[in-house]
């Protein structure tokens, strides 16, 4: 499935200059169906992930409420277990986002990774990007799992995995992150299937 996905971007890519009037009708047909793909494969159901956006969005309106800019603060959900990475000034507004995100309705649990540290710099957030991009690259090609099952956030070049697993997926993904250049540490964050 993962190849046909591949296989539709790159015709998408090599017609593209042919139909420079119909470009963008053609590249939103393909991310459409990249992402109806995705979507269908997801063990959580297309309502917890709406749910799941739901809780992050409004997890984020209440921390920028109360912190304005004086915080970073990360938030995930996944199957509506919400975790929280970043840096704030104090333990008490590490406390207070905490509560403040376990009040939004239908979040089941949070996990607070939250770090009492001066604001991250952009340098530090790229290689975490980058960091993420290698991880989620070595999890395509060692073909254990398939990779939307596991949710990659990485902080402070710590990782953090988030998804619904059984205990062979998790230990592949733990292994694939913890050997991959740069990370610092992995954390889980799984639910697992019976």
């Amino acid at each position: 499935m993962q190849n046909l996905h591949r296989i539709q971007v790159l015709l998408v890519l090599l017609l593209l200059p042919f139909f420079s009037g119909c470009a963008l009708l053609v590249a939103a047909g393909a991310a459409t169906v990249g992402t109806g793909v995705a979507v269908s494969q997801d063990r959580r159901t297309g309502g917890m992930l709406v749910e799941d956006q739901n809780i992050e969005s409004k997890s984020n309106r209440r921390i920028s409420e109360k912190m304005g800019d004086n915080a970073h603060v990360n938030v995930t959900s996944f199957n509506r277990n919400v975790l929280l990475t970043g840096e704030v000034s104090s333990e008490s507004v590490r406390k207070e986002i905490e509560q403040a995100v376990k009040g939004v309705e239908h979040v089941r649990n949070v996990v607070n990774e939250i770090a009492v540290a001066p604001v991250s710099s952009f340098t530090s957030r790229s290689n975490d990007a980058l960091i993420t991009s290698k991880v989620k690259g070595r999890f395509m090609d060692g073909g254990k799992f398939q990779i939307n099952h596991v949710k990659v956030i990485t902080e402070d070049s710590v990782v953090y995995l988030l998804g619904i697993v059984n205990a062979d997926e998790a230990g592949s993904a733990v292994d694939i992150a913890r050997s991959t250049n740069g990370v610092r540490k992995v954390v889980k964050v799984f639910e697992y299937m019976n």
